[in-house]
């Protein structure tokens, strides 16, 4: 009968990778051939001879930024080269001792831009090769350095290396600064699925980011975020200063839904209705609150202590079974002293209190991430109060990116697109997202 407790667990601590990325084609040397006569002659071309144009000409009409010798460069803005005057960029390389640079190019042939972010404090030659308007080739160099940041930013990510979560599982990072380029950041992660996900990032303040699919994640999912965030500039002056990389599992698809005027809760696995087992919630006193939560932990036993020592209903009792999906401590637990009350009435102090069978069978199966849905309560839930992110209806996940842009990921990365640009949403209650404003009070 016990809820909203106290009891020592904490949070896990969050963990950061150093990223790796792919590495861009080197770009061929550059011979062109003439006419002397009948006899042809190979002449090497470069920005000191090119149809007898000068070095500073040729710089001219294919330019490279950050200028050679620039030597505070900012990362955030990334290599640029560009082709004027009937020019065209046809190859880029950059050298560097840091993270390979990789890049696109225009299909126009004009522009040539860095895919991410530069290293802060690193050193890097770029050479572009192109040609000029009669098809000649040129090149053009630039060596330059980036800044080094007077302050910066560090990111951690809750998900740990290989583990598994349920089918409601946010991506969630955390940062020790405040971030105000939030679309910048948002644009510097890349998310690849093995299943197609389509998703978005919502900023919980200025110092939270969080992914969540449109709707639950496919079953069976593997999820990398590769966070491109070294030379970002995430606030004025202040840069990250590492990448970040993580790879999890999304496991089966294991979804609760409580009745608090029924007295039951419903158990879908896998899509299908597995389990309905009786049930008592939260007492007229003390309701279990409405909303879509997710399981955060689950120890068995968990002490649970409520009220205040030395005065009337305080307790103090260790609990089996039991599943945690409120930080303010409301749980799936089993309850042999309420079992005459389960499927009748509510006596708990906030947790769903289960036969201790069926508790059993459900902690076996939680992983942190899978869904409970608290139904008919006259209470509401309060955001924040666990992850809450499925609290949100699609509409208003999205108002939450600083992009308004929505996320197609897949095994060949991701993409950021337009909402209007997405197929219909197909999805329905429970098994496959959540009920709209399902936090508020029955």
């Amino acid at each position: 009968m016990y809820g909203s407790h106290r009891t020592p667990q904490d949070r896990p601590a969050r963990r950061t990778r150093h990223l790796a990325v792919a590495v861009l084609a080197a770009a061929a040397g550059l011979l062109a051939t003439g006419c002397a006569g009948a006899t042809p002659v190979a002449t090497q071309l470069n920005p000191q001879a090119v149809a007898g144009q000068a070095a500073q000409t040729v710089a001219k009409h294919l330019k490279i930024s950050p200028a050679p010798g620039t030597v505070n460069a900012n990362p955030s803005a990334g290599i640029t080269v560009s082709a004027l005057d009937g020019f065209r960029v046809t190859k880029v390389t950059v050298r560097t001792g840091g993270d390979p640079v990789t890049g696109s190019l225009s299909s126009d042939g004009k522009t040539w831009h860095s895919t991410w972010a530069l290293d802060v404090a690193q050193s890097y030659t770029v050479i572009a090769a192109g040609t000029d308007s009669q098809g000649h080739p040129v090149t053009a160099t630039s060596t330059f350095r980036t800044l080094t940041p007077g302050q910066s930013f560090q990111t951690e990510i809750y998900e740990g290396l290989d583990a598994t979560y349920g089918v409601g599982m946010p991506i969630m990072l955390t940062f020790d600064q405040p971030i105000t380029n939030k679309a910048a950041v948002e644009r510097s992660l890349q998310i690849t699925t093995s299943k197609p996900v389509i998703g978005a990032w919502y900023w919980d303040g200025d110092e939270a980011l969080d992914f969540r699919p449109r709707d639950y994640w496919p079953a069976d999912t593997t999820v990398t975020l590769d966070g491109h965030l070294d030379g970002v500039e995430g606030a004025s002056g202040v840069f990250g200063t590492q990448d970040l990389t993580q790879t999890f599992d999304i496991g089966q698809s294991l979804i609760a839904v409580a009745s608090t005027t029924a007295h039951h809760t419903l158990i879908y696995v896998d899509g299908k209705l597995k389990y309905d087992w009786p049930i008592s919630t939260g007492r007229t006193t003390m309701p279990t609150p409405d909303g879509t939560y997710l399981t955060v932990n689950k120890g068995n036993p968990v002490r649970m202590i409520g009220g205040t020592k030395g005065t009337p209903g305080y307790y103090d009792e260790l609990v089996n079974w039991a599943v945690r999906f409120t930080f303010s401590g409301d749980y799936y637990h089993s309850a042999p002293w309420s079992v005459v009350d389960q499927g009748v009435t509510n006596v708990s102090h906030g947790c769903v209190n289960l036969p201790p069978a069926d508790a059993e069978i459900y902690y076996k199966m939680a992983v942190p991430g899978d869904p409970i849905t608290i139904t008919n309560s006259p209470k509401g839930g309060d955001w924040d109060d666990g992850w809450t992110e499925w609290f949100l209806d699609w509409s208003q996940y999205l108002a939450g990116s600083a992009t308004h842009m929505a996320v197609e990921a897949g095994p060949d990365g991701s993409t950021f697109v337009s909402p209007s640009s997405l197929p219909a949403d197909t999805a329905t209650a429970p098994v496959g997202t959540s009920v709209p404003d399902n936090y508020l009070a029955g």
